[in-house]
């Protein structure tokens, strides 16, 4: 009978719940009167910001005026337990694949992380540390050390790559991780458990500059934004890894801890990527996902090329938190082609995309642009994606005649960029395959030089290096 009431009670609960979210999203039409109350310079209600398929009812109804989140709050205590979880999967991974646990980890961090996700990678960062958040009415006050006996597990070494939204908007992150550092690398423990103090001591030893050798988040220099390897790519101003390698270094090094915030640092990073295992970033929510932007590859992709560049053979995985109740670990060459095969291969987002006639061919460009981006820094997609997106997007007759009327430069671009992979060694196509592309990029060529009024140039290969 108690069993009952319970059970009553959780519905009665539920549905009270469903209620009030049903109100919230009726009174959505309030944007209306929040747009017209801004333009008129008059009061709008304030609210908080967020992901609503992440559960975060309280930002409905929206047409208020949102702001993010308090920085200081960070990570949450409800993401920290998603952290703890994800490091915990993370390292699960790598013992079950290697027999050992990874002596560092690298991590992508974005501030999506905060806005969206309420901290679940810095806390998975510090949890790696072995550290924990201390809070006082909700805000991060401190950080407390696990001792091993309770961590179970050596404490891991991280190199984080922030962007510079994260250097710009939450400095409380590059704090959290580097008092982490400090504490951790000075603990008298041994260096078989304690990764961070070992690598502080051989770094020393090399740099001769305490703070460097303990520096563990790298970015662009202040006042710039980018990894970089997008414009390398997508210019063709590149010829081997090692270029792009070099370009990663050259935008990413740069120290940022609490007495330096972007010193230069090359040699610090450099050292620090020879010890990485592990290149991971989290994935919030598929709002957005990999092939979405040049910064997916340019900044993860990026890091494992640099990482490879130094002679190691990193794994590069994301760690998937969109459904909370569901985290998982997933390589980076399975979600390429979970991409692929929902988006760029699947016949209802093609002809949704092609509703959008300019903007939605534009949508195809940009997407194989940023598959050919991945291609170019981790080599992890196969022959078979390319050769099907060659006769998706360029062979088919028809497509091709959709793209002449609405956006004649997509498909142009498309077609050679599939033409640039095969020439670089990217995409090993059968030699029939590529001889139809190269017919069918004259004919858009042609096309171009016909039907286009005014100066237009016609698209070429052309390879570009720095001396």
């Amino acid at each position: 009978m108690l069993e009952v009431r319970k059970s009553y009670k959780n519905v009665i609960s539920a549905f009270k719940k469903a209620l009030e979210i049903a109100e919230k999203i009726k009174a959505c039409t309030n944007e209306y009167n929040g747009f017209f109350k801004a333009i008129s310079g008059q009061f709008v209600e304030p609210s908080p910001a967020g992901s609503l398929t992440r559960g975060k009812i309280e930002i409905l109804p929206t047409g208020r005026n949102f702001f993010a989140v308090d920085p200081t709050s960070l990570p949450t205590k409800s993401a920290w337990k998603i952290g703890v979880e994800t490091a915990n999967k993370l390292l699960k991974y790598y013992l079950e694949k290697h027999g050992k646990y990874p002596e560092s980890v690298g991590h992508i961090l974005w501030s999506l992380d905060a806005y969206k996700a309420d901290g679940e990678q810095i806390a998975q960062i510090l949890y790696l540390l072995g550290v924990k958040p201390i809070w006082m009415n909700g805000v991060v006050k401190d950080l407390d050390v696990i001792p091993l006996k309770e961590l179970g597990r050596p404490r891991i070494d991280v190199v984080v790559r922030i962007s510079g939204i994260v250097r710009d908007t939450l400095p409380n992150y590059i704090y959290l991780i580097d008092s982490a550092i400090c504490k951790v690398a000075l603990l008298d423990e041994p260096l078989e458990m304690n990764y961070v103090r070992k690598h502080y001591l051989e770094h020393l030893s090399k740099l001769k500059d305490d703070e460097l050798a303990l520096c563990r988040v790298f970015g662009s220099p202040p006042g710039s934004y980018g990894a970089g390897v997008s414009y390398a790519v997508e210019s063709s101003a590149w010829r081997s890894d090692e270029d792009l390698a070099k370009t990663w270094v050259r935008w990413s090094g740069y120290a940022y801890t609490r007495k330096n915030f972007g010193k230069e640092a090359f040699e610090s990073l450099i050292l620090n990527l020879k010890n990485v295992e592990v290149v991971t970033k989290n994935h919030v929510s598929d709002e957005h996902d990999p092939l979405n932007c040049c910064c997916y590859f340019s900044y993860h992709g990026g890091f494992y090329n640099a990482v490879k560049s130094l002679g190691k053979e990193p794994e590069i995985v994301v760690i998937d938190t969109k459904n909370m109740s569901f985290t998982e670990i997933r390589e980076m060459k399975e979600e390429i082609e979970r991409i692929v095969r929902a988006k760029l291969l699947n016949p209802i987002w093609i002809e949704e995309m092609k509703k959008h006639g300019y903007r939605g061919a534009s949508e195809f460009s940009k997407k194989i642009l940023h598959l050919y981006g991945w291609q170019a820094t981790t080599k992890l997609v196969d022959k078979w994606v390319f050769d099907e997106i060659a006769k998706t997007y360029v062979l088919n007759e028809e497509m091709r005649r959709w793209f002449e009327e609405n956006n004649i430069y997509a498909v142009e671009e498309i077609t050679r960029r599939l033409v640039e992979a095969y020439e670089r060694g990217l995409w090993n196509a059968d030699e029939d395959l590529i001889e139809k592309l190269r017919e069918a990029y004259a004919e858009i060529e042609g096309f171009l030089e016909d039907q286009i009024v005014g100066y237009v140039q016609g698209g070429t290969i052309d390879i570009y290096v720095e001396n």
